[in-house]
């Protein structure tokens, strides 16, 4: 009996401390059910679009296919910074750290479906062994939009939180090597100050977390895979 009590006093000391750190919100069930479903056919219709832009035989005398051509569209719908920015979006903004998880969860779930049979069934292929690697982070992105909708609440913590997720998101949005940044195009600039913009929460946070954050970069740049 005492070791039950304890137990459900450190689940309320536990509890009580990530509330202190961002509070979740309120919402009807049907309606959490509704948005994840929503995301769900965001990712679905976002993969089927990512794959049929790599598709594309841009033609440089039509307008929009020029301007495509000129900012790289396809290979920037095939490279992480794109999705780690949705990802990012959806889950900040989330009501809670188990909606955060769940649409996350929908929104990869439909992307990487809808890419993989667009790409068998129009392409040809199987990219099997390419789509392993993003199945996997789908698997990864309910714990990861945990951490990614924590980083939006109060406390150290989150400034932790956020100086790993810009660490990520230079790694992504940049070419970077233990002593060089290179710039990658205007599009992965507007991901990465985007980023910003929907983790910003005061100065302060962001004097430390950004600069923390191009450290941990630097250091990380030989083991990112994403390259």
């Amino acid at each position: 009996m005492i070791q039950i009590n304890e137990t459900k006093n450190k689940s309320i000391m536990i509890r009580k401390t990530l509330y202190r750190i961002r509070a979740p919100k309120r919402k009807g069930k049907n309606n959490a059910v509704l948005a994840t479903i929503l995301f769900l056919l965001i990712g679905i219709i976002l993969g089927l679009f990512a794959k049929w832009l790599d598709n594309l035989a841009l033609d440089d005398t039509i307008w929009w296919q020029r301007i495509a051509e000129t900012l790289d569209l396809g290979n920037f719908f095939s490279e992480i910074a794109v999705w780690l920015l949705a990802a990012l979006l959806i889950a900040v903004f989330s009501r809670s750290m188990f909606r955060a998880a769940w649409n996350v969860f929908a929104f990869f779930s439909g992307m990487c479906a809808a890419y993989h049979i667009y790409t068998i069934l129009f392409s040809g292929f199987n990219p099997a062994s390419y789509m392993l690697i993003w199945y996997g982070i789908t698997l990864l992105s309910p714990i990861l939009a945990v951490i990614c909708w924590y980083a939006r609440g109060s406390g150290s913590v989150p400034i932790l939180l956020d100086s790993v997720i810009f660490a990520v998101l230079l790694l992504a949005c940049f070419g970077m090597g233990f002593f060089y940044i290179t710039f990658k195009g205007i599009l992965y600039c507007l991901v990465f100050v985007s980023a910003g913009v929907a983790l910003y929460k005061s100065p302060k946070q962001l004097l430390i977390s950004l600069p923390i954050g191009v450290v941990l970069a630097f250091l990380l740049s030989p083991v990112w895979p994403f390259r």
